[in-house]
């Protein structure tokens, strides 16, 4: 009965972490019914995770990625009103060849750096240690001799690995001294000179997963898992007496266990293990008081005496929220991804692009679903993958690619106005207008001051401050700014109007330019055949042809 009010501690632990999650995110603005209907097949794709990791030894998904789709699963259920039913400390499918830990395994309560220091102020003796990425299990030992070892299961049974455990040479079969008690650890993989923050995505865990589920694992295979000890429930309940005992024992754990003092605290452990080389997979810290509880006084997980502080998220789960179609000023269509926000790596993110259509059509991305998104040096938010797809797929009608391309798009009519802003955008710039950016673009556009790629050109103050927020300082700005654009040179005319690439390389007025064809442009060097044809075809556009026939009649150089 014990052990059951133990292990009901440590799925309470889990699930109360996991309902203030919820209360603290919006439900998904979707009915009770569609919500029921991705809840439940959310729960299909982690049974489906689920059976591939424990049954066969794939990780078909990054275990961090695994976690939160676990937590956005009960977050879901519990805007529902029900009780999330799946329990990531679950690692058996089944009561056969299961075996009971003799002491139930502890979780931790995950906290966030104001937390750890509030921890820290009410104890004394604290110590630390790497929260190492990997599998937990379960070492019992009788006078020496390792007599059986258990997955951690659901913390209360796990999978008798005995068979299995026994022939990892990092495993001792024979301890140096004739101990007859429990060690709790991680089986973790060995890495060579790995630092966290290079490469947060190892898939370490999967693979040491893997290699357990397998019926008879490779001798190499066997070598690459090695043993962390983080718990001896029967053991010292002082850490220093504890450390120096595993020591003895052939031990590695007080080399990566360190007492927290005024010289170096959890912020700098935490930060120097994130930084440097390790020979595992980490992903945080644990605080543990020196002083703990004996097993007769165990308390319910999570304990009070250790605490874990996790490293920023490196790859977070977005849920999409819509899918906007940006137009560019060539014509380029760039499909942007607006998400529910999430924080990474500090920063809050909202949008990611997709850079093309063609990759938004191979992801099929839409509202409702979860992608992973991670920032590309730190900086550039990208999507990695769609790590589930929601199963009401919302109707997209995405443009036309043909629709778009170098000559469309110089005045405002239906579809254009993306494009047009792009233009008129790229237009101040090249022409070096200061303080005319896309905002003031827009607001024009909107008030049908400026529906063409030239219309600021003769445009009166008074018309300018009919647009939103433009007033009459802003106004007569404005024109000094359009008036100075028209000194600009004749080569920064052509490329605000949109010249292909190569066109500046010939010398010559617009009349020279525009009599060329495609083998003249093919002498100008760096210009070919597919270069060549879109020069013949700007300069003979009838709407480029009409600008610069307005920009010759405002008397602007070269035209």
């Amino acid at each position: 009965m014990k052990k059951q009010r133990y292990v009901q501690g440590v799925l309470w632990g889990w699930l109360s972490a996991v309902v203030l999650t919820a209360q603290g995110a919006e439900c998904p603005d979707w009915s009770k019914q569609r919500l029921t209907r991705e809840s439940q097949a959310l729960s299909v794709q982690v049974a489906a995770w689920d059976h591939a990791y424990h049954d066969r030894g794939e990780a078909l998904i990054d275990d961090a990625l695994y976690d939160q789709a676990v937590a956005r699963l009960a977050e879901w259920q519990i805007c529902l009103g029900e009780t999330p039913d799946h329990q990531p400390l679950t690692r058996i499918t089944s009561t056969r060849n299961s075996l009971a830990h003799p002491y139930a395994q502890t979780g931790l309560e995950k906290t966030d750096g104001d937390g750890v220091r509030r921890f820290s102020s009410r104890r004394d003796n604290l110590w630390i240690q790497p929260k190492v990425d990997g599998v937990a299990v379960t070492l019992r030992y009788h006078e020496g001799e390792l007599v059986e070892a258990i997955s951690r299961g659901d913390g209360e049974r796990g999978q008798d690995w005995t068979a299995r455990v026994s022939q990892l040479p990092a495993v001792p079969a024979t301890l140096p001294a004739p101990l007859s008690g429990v060690l709790q650890g991680e089986l973790y993989w060995r890495l060579i000179d790995h630092v966290q923050a290079r490469d947060p995505a190892t898939g370490a865990r999967g693979k040491v997963a893997g290699a357990m589920a397998q019926q008879a694992p490779t001798a190499q295979t066997r070598s690459q898992i090695g043993l962390f000890v983080w718990g001896w429930p029967d053991g010292p309940t002082d850490m220093a007496e504890r450390l120096a005992q595993l020591s003895a024992l052939g031990f590695d754990t007080a080399d990566y266990t360190h007492r927290l003092d005024d010289r170096c605290d959890a912020g700098d452990w935490r930060e120097q293990w994130f930084n440097s080389e390790l020979p595992f997979a980490t992903d945080g810290v644990v605080l543990k008081q020196g002083e703990r509880p004996g097993v007769r006084h165990w308390s319910s997980s999570p304990p009070e005496w250790a605490v874990a502080w996790k490293y920023p998220a490196q790859e977070v789960l977005a849920q999409v929220r819509g899918i906007e179609f940006r137009v560019g000023r060539t014509g380029r269509v760039t499909p942007l991804v607006w998400l529910h926000p999430e924080v990474l790596e500090g920063r809050r993110i909202s949008r990611v692009s997709l850079g093309s259509l063609a990759r938004w059509e191979a992801l099929d991305v839409r509202p409702g679903d979860q992608v992973a998104i991670t920032l590309a040096g730190l900086t550039i938010p990208q999507l990695t993958e769609v790590v589930w797809q929601t199963q009401a797929r919302a109707p997209i009608s995405p443009p036309s690619p043909e629709r778009y391309h170098l000559l469309s798009c110089f005045e405002k009519r239906p579809g254009c106005d993306a494009q047009l802003l792009a233009r008129l955008s790229y237009l101040g710039e090249r022409l070096g207008m200061q303080g005319v950016g896309e905002g003031t673009w827009q607001s024009l556009m909107e008030a049908g001051v400026v529906t063409q790629l030239l219309d600021w050109l003769d445009v009166e103050p008074h018309r300018l401050q009919q647009a939103h927020g433009i007033g009459e300082a802003t106004a007569e700005a404005l024109i000094t700014q359009f008036h100075q654009a028209r000194t600009a040179s004749f080569d920064d005319w052509l490329e605000a109007l949109g010249m292909p690439p190569g066109g500046s390389e010939r010398l010559g007025d617009w009349v020279t330019l525009s009599g060329l064809d495609r083998a003249d442009w093919q002498t100008t060097p760096g210009v070919g055949p597919v270069r060549a044809d879109a020069l013949v075809a700007f300069f003979s556009h009838p709407q480029v042809q009409r600008m610069a026939a307005r920009l010759h009649d405002a008397g602007i150089s070269g035209f």
